[in-house]
């Protein structure tokens, strides 16, 4: 092979043209990750947010964002911006030539978590502090989606007696207790529950011993009896 004249030439030819892209490439790298020529104009947030203070995440980007177009970190800007009191989730994408498009989702509070924390749409758990009037979920920390399930169907059940469940609890034992926002607490017990509450709904307003009506006395029904339910002032 070494001696033939053809094979050589083609040999060469073939580590001149590895040689030239290579040089090619390095210089295309040089002119967009080093000399920085596409630089970074603007961020541009899709949706202005409600509950994160503007201030902060300009802030954030600010000190973080580095880099141009092409180089910039966006996964760890992401990861950085969903550290944000009251973001739940965050994507952003690169808009030739000059933009970054920043796509932020804030939780949407539903309750209070036990201590103070917050539970969203979602059924998740979460840091933040509201003002707002919200009922309160009181559960082991692997029970908030399903107590966010429970507490939208047994609202649907409440809702022709025009009441809403304001405290909606599960033990250790997965027991439901429930305190409306009559202020009067039911005890479902753990399991048919919603047939439960279906028979309070039809017993509403609950009557005493003597015909009477009693739901402005009555602050305590255990409905976990199989033929009926105790009252209790």
């Amino acid at each position: 092979m070494w001696d033939n004249p053809a094979t050589l030439n083609r040999i060469s030819s073939a580590l001149l043209y590895l040689a030239m892209l290579a040089a090619l490439s390095g210089v295309v790298y040089y002119q967009l990750m080093v000399r920085n020529l596409f630089p970074l104009h603007s961020v541009r947030l899709v949706v202005a947010p409600q509950r994160v203070e503007p201030e902060k995440i300009l802030a954030l980007i600010s000190r973080e964002l580095r880099g141009n177009f092409f180089t910039a970190d966006i996964t760890q800007l992401r990861q950085s911006l969903e550290k944000l009191e009251w973001v739940r989730s965050v994507n952003i994408r690169r808009e030739f030539p000059a933009e970054l498009v920043v796509i932020l989702e804030e939780h949407q509070a539903l309750a209070v978590w036990n201590d103070g924390q917050l539970v969203n749409l979602q059924g998740e758990v979460f840091s933040g502090y509201t003002d707002q009037l919200l009922p309160h979920f009181i559960g082991q920390a692997s029970d908030s989606l399903e107590l966010t399930q429970r507490y939208a169907q047994f609202n649907r059940q409440l809702e022709v007696l025009k009441l809403q469940v304001a405290q909606l609890s599960l033990s250790a034992r997965h027991a439901w207790q429930l305190r409306l926002s009559n202020g009067m607490l039911l005890e479902l017990g753990r399991e048919e529950m919603q047939q439960r509450l279906a028979r309070f709904v039809e017993a509403y307003p609950i009557r005493g011993t003597e015909g009477q009506k009693t739901e402005g006395v009555v602050a305590h029904v255990d409905m976990r009896y199989r033929n009926g339910f105790a009252v209790g002032g």
